[in-house]
């Protein structure tokens, strides 16, 4: 079907699996049938991507794009929808200089520990064009008991104390440099580009992040083979814990059969956590993009433009085209979902 032919509807996407040596199995907990052997350590699944290269060592280079999953666009690329109808798809919403959408979503398993890593800081991204800020946030869907994730430098640490403690190549006195935080389900966690971070053992995620691929690891727990970037990193890491305070501010609106919680408001995206009664039935009056990923429950969209209704369950991600005027979602059942949309200026943003 030709695109002017097509009448949009909510996209889903055909997931992109990567295994990583720190990978595991609990996407299985989400519904998904993952490819491989029954040992393939699956560390993550891009959900929706429109990234026109990557790294080699992160998503294995070359372009990444989401090929849409139903519908009259099924295997269709999310690219190739906003090329013939960015207006239609996007309203108001700019996207990128090279023309791609303006998020990059996943799900992430940590079987094992995550290298310790840093993205570009904004001056970094400035002085070296390749780079690409990656500002990004997590929302924890599992996590083990005794479970932590490492969230910036601790206080008074010098860039040459944590060289050297690096340089030492010792797991524990890195681990002491780093803030460690209690991996809780449902809280979530916003990473500014120049945050030194990692994933500790036993937590699945859900990642919102910028469009970029660009990662500095600067330690890999021990790990041997795998690709380093002291020097890189050792440029971009913002030393002390990160000021995200006015990002993460909480707010909560709840009614009888629906409750929304803002996770996290920032200069790149909204993140809100919402949950609807089985058998409720809302309108959707979006005059932007936005994107849901499904965390529990089940349901339908009718478009209300003509195309068909459009069903979604558990484990899902989704893009809702901003011109679904007269869109109306119906729950089969309890529901809950991540809805991701966008600030469209910076002052309401972070208000």
């Amino acid at each position: 079907m030709a695109f002017s032919d097509a009448t949009l509807y909510p996209l889903q996407f055909e997931p992109v699996y990567k295994e990583k040596v720190w990978g595991g199995r609990r996407l299985e907990h989400l519904g998904r049938t993952l490819p491989g052997a029954a040992d393939a350590m699956i560390g993550e699944s891009w959900e929706l991507t429109d990234l026109a290269d990557t790294a080699v060592s992160g998503g294995g280079g070359g372009p990444q794009r989401s090929i849409i999953g139903n519908g009259a666009l099924r295997g269709r690329s999310l690219h190739e929808v906003i090329e013939a109808r960015g207006s239609e798809l996007l309203g108001r919403l700019a996207v990128n200089a090279t023309g791609d959408f303006p998020l990059l979503l996943k799900f992430l398993d940590a079987g094992q520990n995550v290298s310790v890593q840093v993205h570009p800081s904004p001056e970094y991204a400035r002085n070296h064009p390749e780079a690409h800020l990656k500002s990004e946030a997590w929302y924890i869907l599992h996590a083990d008991p005794e479970a932590v994730l490492y969230k910036g430098v601790q206080p008074d640490v010098t860039p040459q104390q944590f060289r050297d403690v690096i340089d030492s190549n010792d797991a524990d006195a890195v681990a002491r440099l780093l803030i460690a935080l209690p991996a809780r389900v449902g809280d979530c966690h916003y990473l500014p580009s120049g945050t030194c971070h990692a994933l500790g053992a036993g937590i699945l995620v859900a990642e919102i992040q910028t469009p970029s691929d660009t990662t500095f690891r600067v330690f890999d727990w021990g790990r041997t083979g795998r690709e380093l970037h002291i020097e890189q990193a050792m440029q971009c890491i913002d030393f002390g814990p990160p000021d995200v305070a006015r990002n993460e501010k909480r707010a909560h609106v709840a009614g009888v059969f629906t409750a929304v919680s803002r996770l996290v408001r920032c200069e790149h995206f909204r993140i809100e956590k919402v949950r609807m009664a089985e058998s409720y039935e809302q309108e959707l009056p979006y005059d932007q993009p936005a994107v849901w990923m499904v965390l529990e429950g089940a349901g339908r969209i009718d478009p209300g433009n003509g195309a068909d209704p459009v069903a979604f369950r558990r484990g899902q991600t989704m893009l809702m085209p901003a011109n679904m005027n007269d869109a109306r979602v119906i729950m089969d059942e309890d529901t809950v979902w991540l809805e991701v949309t966008f600030p469209i200026a910076v002052s309401d943003a972070i208000a």
